[in-house]
């Protein structure tokens, strides 16, 4: 079963040692047990990346998204990780790889090349460090450079549970995300719980909303990474951008 899939095994299907009312034998064998229904497929695909200076809890996010844990003392992702969460909208069943970026610079040669698939993109901010928040025009160049214009944008102040130590304010926060063309903001606790399960669906939902119905089922089935752990040699990166959004 895959990790983070939020798939969950059936139990064994029923026997068939129940005899009829009218005393007729009990059925046995295949035909005497209910067969299990496999799970119904996703309708749609999609990757999901989230990016951020490193120590802002993006692997927290994560996991709280999809495992419902919480780790006091994460390490820090060398290079890339991914889990998968399947998830419901629309009466549509979606299956999101999400993929969660090392902060350092020395591994941006290897993450830059998961921005291009990406429909939809997190970046993330501690709150509690203004370096991190000072950070962000570093990160939206990245954006500017290897994802696509299509991508849904979403800015994340984390670790809203350290209230007593905040730096950067929500209206300093919501200034930053309104200069940017259809960027959402959003606070957050990944140890709390609070409002993790929304940055996820609310991401998915904007894309959804976004793309016409035929562009979807055409697009997002093809679009997505191998479900299997990448090699070691990352994609080959995509052209930069021709045009650069104003941050």
């Amino acid at each position: 079963m895959e990790p983070g899939s939020g798939l969950q095994r059936r139990g064994p299907g029923l026997g068939g040692g129940l005899g009829s009312a009218g005393g007729s034998p009990a059925l046995s064998g295949p035909q005497g047990r209910r067969r299990k229904q496999p799970p119904r497929p996703a309708d749609f695909k999609l990757q999901v990346i989230i990016i951020g200076s490193r120590g802002v809890g993006k692997t927290s996010l994560m996991e709280r998204f999809t495992d419902d844990t919480f780790c006091e003392a994460c390490k820090s992702t060398v290079g890339v990780d991914f889990k998968i969460k399947t998830v419901e909208l629309r009466g549509k069943k979606i299956r999101l790889q999400i993929w969660d970026t090392a902060g350092q610079e020395r591994f941006n040669s290897i993450t830059s090349a998961y921005y291009r698939s990406a429909k939809g993109i997190i970046l993330v901010y501690d709150i509690t460090k203004k370096e991190t928040f000072d950070d962000l025009p570093k990160w939206m160049k990245m954006i500017d450079k290897y994802a696509s214009e299509d991508a849904e944008l979403l800015l994340v102040g984390n670790k809203l549970d350290c209230e007593v130590d905040r730096e950067i304010s929500r209206q300093q926060g919501e200034k930053f995300a309104q200069q940017i063309t259809g960027m959402r903001f959003c606070e957050a606790s990944a140890k709390d719980n609070f409002n993790v399960d929304e940055i996820f669906l609310k991401l998915v939902d904007d894309i959804l909303k976004k793309m016409p119905l035929d562009i979807i089922r055409n697009e997002l089935s093809n679009s997505i990474l191998s479900l299997q752990p990448e090699p070691e040699i990352p994609p080959e990166l995509p052209p930069p951008r021709p045009h650069v959004r104003c941050c």
